[in-house]
């Protein structure tokens, strides 16, 4: 390098440290640029990485919920008789009336039998999450439980008339709505929520979880249910669960009061296993029961959202087992056919009141009477010692168990 006059340059001394060069703010050393510059890229790989997976959360949260199926029908048909249904007594309790259809069409549910275009409710379960949602109590209702059925609006427009008949005919005549007016006649209770799950449904759920442990004192061999089983403690999936829950004639006594125990000890058992954490706090297990969870059920419009079914099982989360409890309406045979039901009284009205007015239920295990009904504060006569008394001072107990208990308990 030469200067104007051609002679050689003198070179440049070397800057003082600390001191700017060319492109570089003054007093900015060369290490902390470099440090911010790696700092902004990293910055904008964990946005990127953010947006990602905000955009796969949104797909899934988007996928989840509509998997769910809407029934605008039950509402619109309930509107029509809303002068007629049953007020709520404590507004901050809920009331869910859970339908297990026996429906053959669909995919998955042909294999049950013949698909004739009617459906009847497999399982009817009235859930009552309290005030607080400090306890849920699950009561089964009999499907040949006998009781008064209103006159219900078919799917062809045709309406039925008023009629004392088995209770699981008024799915059949009228769906949900004529299901829902039904009980809230039979009980004094506003439903305020209702889902319907099928068969393909209730197996998906099983599976979702890995199974739910069970426990047979005796093999069992059900060629109508499809369920074969060796005796002992068990783990059953989907087809099994099914057949578990649903078989009538091989297992225990044969009657559908044992059969209904028999559900609730396994509700009971999967309730267990959905509240552990190994389930809720572990993505890989948890999207799989929601995928199942969101397409095995038809519901209202209240909960036809995944947000709505969160915090519905949010609601859940927060009670613990012991408060979960399971129990089917004091009943006994039917006095003109011991094949069907009727209620048992006064117990069963005393078990309604409770609930409508979201008091505690107390239930004791085993089978002290057969009618459903407990054994503290009873007389003889199956009726509470002080039934005649304005002011009763004794909680009346019905046989039941809670969800910590286990099928295998």
């Amino acid at each position: 390098m030469t200067d104007r006059a051609g002679t050689p340059a003198e070179p440049d001394p070397p800057a003082p440290e600390g001191t700017a060069t060319e492109g570089t703010a003054p007093g900015a050393p060369e290490e902390p640029r470099r440090r911010r510059h790696w700092l902004r890229w990293t910055a904008l790989g964990v946005s990127l990485v953010v947006l990602a997976a905000a955009g796969v959360g949104w797909w899934f949260y988007r996928k989840l919920d509509g998997n769910i199926t809407t029934d605008t029908t039950a509402a619109a048909e309930l509107r029509r008789y809303e002068k007629e249904r049953p007020p709520a007594v404590v507004s901050a309790a809920r009331n869910i009336l859970v339908i297990g259809s026996d429906t053959r069409s669909g995919e998955g549910n042909r294999k049950y039998g013949k698909d004739e275009g009617t459906q009847r409710s497999d399982t009817t379960i009235l859930l009552h999450l309290s005030a607080g949602k400090k306890s849920a109590t699950a009561v089964s209702l009999p499907r040949d439980l006998m009781v008064t059925i209103p006159s219900c609006r078919k799917t062809d427009g045709t309406r039925t008339r008023e009629q004392f008949a088995q209770f699981n005919w008024a799915f059949e005549f009228g769906g949900t709505a004529c299901t829902i007016r039904t009980v809230e006649k039979l009980t004094g209770i506003r439903v305020d929520h209702h889902m319907v799950i099928d068969f393909r449904g209730f197996k998906k759920m099983v599976d979702a979880v890995d199974g739910v442990e069970v426990c047979l004192k005796e093999p069992v061999n059900d060629p109508a249910a499809k369920l074969k089983l060796p005796a002992g403690r068990q783990t059953l999936h989907g087809e099994q669960a099914l057949g578990f829950v649903r078989a009538r004639k091989s297992i225990g006594n044969g009657s559908d009061t044992e059969r209904m125990d028999r559900q609730q000890q396994f509700l009971g058992a999967l309730v267990s296993k959905v509240q552990s954490d190994g389930v809720l706090l572990n993505p890989t297990k948890l999207y799989p029961v929601l995928d199942a969870a969101t397409k095995a059920i038809t519901t209202d419009q209240g909960l036809d959202s995944l947000r709505d079914l969160y915090d519905l099982a949010r609601s859940m989360r927060a009670i613990p087992t012991e408060k979960v409890l399971f129990l089917t309406v004091p009943r006994r045979p039917y006095a003109y056919n011991a094949n069907r039901d009727e209620l048992v009284q006064p117990a069963a009205s005393q078990l309604f009141k409770q609930l409508r007015e979201d008091r505690a239920v107390v239930v004791t295990p085993g089978d002290e009477k057969k009618d459903g009904t407990g054994t503290r504060g009873s007389g003889a006569d199956g009726k509470p010692d002080d039934a005649d008394s304005p002011a009763p001072s004794v909680t009346p107990t019905f046989t039941g168990r809670s969800a910590a208990e286990g099928v295998c308990s």
